[in-house]
This record gives structure tokens, C-alpha cells and sequence, in this order.
């Protein structure tokens, strides 16, 4: 989960820990149809075990924190308004992406910011941050890819992330942004191109190899 998120946590008081424990070990989609007949629990554990996705996507997909937070709390409260509409002709994880990239992309166009990926996971690389030499190439690391990918169209962006942050096959990616898989695969050829070629321009150049120049082209 992204730092400054804070996770869901079901009142326990509200429902006994043997009825949650119960709920718990219950699949999406069961927990779906549950939910969709009425079954507050279930929606409570729908909701519960739904929102690290959704603050990791929002977190990657927004430039501020506070904008993710919000982000994220309105897909969590999308879900539960929404979630009839859900007619499970997809896997739940793929209708819960879109929703969750829809309204991202919502709050982009209301306060016309420009968004950023961190990249970040969590799964850190490893080394010491205690390191002050290893948190600055850490930090500058961050710094670079989050520069990279704000360079990105928000189509593009959206791919990158749910492809090389989350693991997404291409099926899931078109799926959940409602776009061939074709397009999907040029988004993610196209946006780790770009990609690659800004943190190109951010590094040193290199000095040319010594010996002769072939004149071969």
C-alpha cells in the first residue's frame, strides 16, 4: 500500500469477528452476489479487501496525496453505489479497475492537474534507507520515473501502470479500460518508448568508445 493511505478496517463491533472470519474466506464473487442481494457484511468485506487496489491505482495515477485520497474513498464509495451494475460478463478485479482509473481520470479533468506514477510498491529494492547515499539515489530513482511516465498521455499512463505496476495481462487491461487488446499493447509499446527515451535525455552522455570509427553506418 502507498504511504499516507490508511487502510480500511471494519467496526468490529458491528459485526462479530466469527461472521467476518466467515466472509472473509468468501471469494469476490460470491461476496459480490451477496452483496448485490442486500448482505451488509458482505459489502463491508468487499469494500475492506478492495481497498489497497484502489488506493494503490489511485495513489500511482495521481500527482498529490490528498487527490488520491480522495480519489480513492469516492471509487470505495462508487462500489458500493454501483456495484449492481456489475453484471459479472468480467472478472470483478477488471470492473473494479475501470471504475477506479474512470474516476482518476474524473478528477484529472475537474482540476485539470497533471498526473504522476511513483512506481512505487510495496516491495521496495532492496538496501538500507537509514543509507543517506542509497535514500538520495533512492528518491532521485522515484524522481525520474514519476518524471518519465507525467510525460505520458493519460491513456498511455493508465496502460503503463496497470501492465508493468500491477502485472495486468493485456485481456485484463482491455477489459477494465474498455479498449481493444490491440490498442492496449501500443499504448504500453508507445508509452514505455516515451519512457525510455526521457530518462535517455536525463542522463550523462556518454564518451564515444576510443579505436577507429568504422565508417560502416
Amino acid at each position: 500500500m502507498q504511504p499516507g493511505i490508511p487502510a480500511i478496517r471494519l467496526p468490529e463491533e458491528r459485526v462479530p469477528v466469527p461472521i467476518l472470519q466467515a466472509y472473509r474466506r468468501l471469494s469476490d464473487l460470491a461476496l459480490v452476489t451477496k452483496a448485490r442481494a442486500g448482505d451488509r457484511p458482505a459489502l463491508d468485506v468487499l469494500v475492506e479487501r478492495s481497498a489497497p487496489r484502489v488506493n494503490r491505482i489511485a495513489a500511482s495515477l495521481m500527482v498529490d496525496l490528498e487527490d488520491a485520497r480522495d480519489a480513492a474513498q469516492e471509487s470505495l464509495v462508487k462500489l458500493c453505489t454501483k456495484l449492481r451494475q456489475f453484471r459479472g460478463d468480467a472478472q470483478f478485479s477488471t470492473w473494479l479497475h475501470r471504475l477506479t482509473v474512470n474516476t482518476c481520470r474524473d478528477f484529472q479533468d475537474k482540476k485539470r492537474v497533471r498526473l504522476t506514477e511513483p512506481l512505487a510498491d510495496t516491495d521496495e529494492p532492496a538496501g538500507d534507507e537509514s543509507d543517506p547515499a542509497w535514500a538520495s539515489a533512492l528518491s532521485d530513482m522515484r524522481r525520474d520515473l514519476a518524471g518519465a511516465l507525467n510525460r505520458l498521455s493519460p491513456d498511455q499512463r493508465s496502460v503503463v501502470v496497470l501492465r508493468d505496476v500491477f502485472g495486468l495481462s493485456y485481456e485484463e487491461i482491455a477489459g477494465s479500460l474498455r479498449v481493444p487488446v490491440g490498442t492496449a499493447k501500443c499504448y504500453v509499446h508507445r508509452g514505455r518508448a516515451r519512457m525510455r527515451a526521457v530518462l535517455e535525455e536525463r542522463m550523462p552522455a556518454a564518451s564515444p568508445p576510443a579505436g577507429p570509427v568504422s565508417g560502416r553506418p
